[in-house]
């Protein structure tokens, strides 16, 4: 017989009992039972654990030694069994979310802000170029919420099934070198750039076709277009290599001047995606709500955002006058 926890517990009732007749009740065992039970225990520990007399049972050598470890093992069992039973429910009622995104600052912005207003929530991330991907991705459960965007009114990727919400609405700006001759410009014509490379982020919406579009419109087809990593994108730029495109909520960054486009051909729709049946529509909220936010704080760190959004309101109030 080997040895079980069941057997300490009984061995250390015996000696707080004093006797086989007390713990035999208080175990709710026959007394005949329970010295059975004592004679195997012994067995298995190879010698008796308690004198037997008439007022009673006292430990012997053996069974302090068993009692001494009993003191420790049967606590830390007890405490372990505690502590199972609140981590598997805690797992079981914790928020876990799951985020996915593309390029761009909103994914690190939004996990912040959802630490703050959510400290308890597990929150990891998933990155991909791909807008197909993440909502393949949330179909199938991999990811709670994905932070991906369209080219102007584009439907976005599974809307047949995935719910996608509006965070904002970008116009497309163009990234110069700060030496070059447009840069001193408040804005730029797509038309001037017709001599120009280009630099962009991959992505496998219809953003391409929309350029593309945008410039036989302006009277040119582009030169060349580098589709690669932003830290690339930025280089080209600032060697003159290429011109970039970006959001408007683009951070500054060392001899790169970023400027709106004129008549702004080009706008990106930036939208949260989850699937209906695997949230709350109140975890929804708050993630949309801090979405926003994120959004919000990244176009208020924007210098030339806040121009362009300050010469489209003093165009509106003059069409208005």
């Amino acid at each position: 017989m080997e040895l079980e926890l069941r057997h300490l517990k009984t061995v250390r009732a015996i000696a707080e009992a004093g006797s086989l007749t007390r713990a035999a009740t208080a175990l709710g065992l026959a007394q005949p039972a329970l010295s059975a039970q004592l004679k195997r225990i012994e067995r298995a520990l190879g010698g008796e654990l308690f004198d037997r007399g008439r007022h009673g049972v006292r430990a012997t050598e053996l069974g302090e030694l068993v009692l001494e470890r009993a003191r420790f093992v049967l606590p830390a069992v007890t405490e372990l069994q505690q502590e199972a039973v609140r981590f598997t429910h805690t797992a079981r009622n914790a928020q876990r979310l799951r985020l996915g995104g593309t390029h761009g600052p909103l994914l690190g912005a939004l996990v912040a802000l959802l630490t703050d207003v959510a400290p308890e929530a597990q929150v990891t991330t998933q990155a991909s170029w791909s807008e197909r991907e993440l909502a393949t991705r949330l179909t199938e459960g991999r990811l709670d919420f994905a932070v991906a965007g369209t080219c102007g009114t584009a439907a976005p990727p599974g809307a047949a099934h995935l719910t996608w919400q509006e965070i904002a609405v970008d116009p497309v700006f163009v990234m110069l070198a700060d030496g070059h001759p447009l840069a001193r410009h408040g804005e730029v014509r797509l038309a001037d750039l017709t001599h120009e490379e280009w630099a962009c982020v991959p992505g496998d919406g219809c953003f391409a076709d929309c350029f593309t579009a945008a410039c036989a419109r302006a009277g040119f087809a582009p030169l060349r277009m580098y589709e690669t990593d932003t830290a690339s994108c930025v280089h080209l730029v600032q060697v003159g290599r290429a011109v970039g495109l970006c959001r408007a909520t683009f951070p500054t960054t060392p001899g790169v001047t970023t400027r709106p486009l004129a008549g702004t051909p080009l706008v990106w729709r930036h939208l949260l995606g989850w699937h209906p049946a695997a949230q709350r529509a109140d975890t929804a909220a708050t993630v949309l709500a801090q979405a926003r936010s994120a959004h919000a704080g990244a176009a208020a760190r924007s210098n030339g955002y806040a121009d362009w959004l300050a010469l489209r309101g003093a165009a509106g109030r003059r069409a208005r006058a």
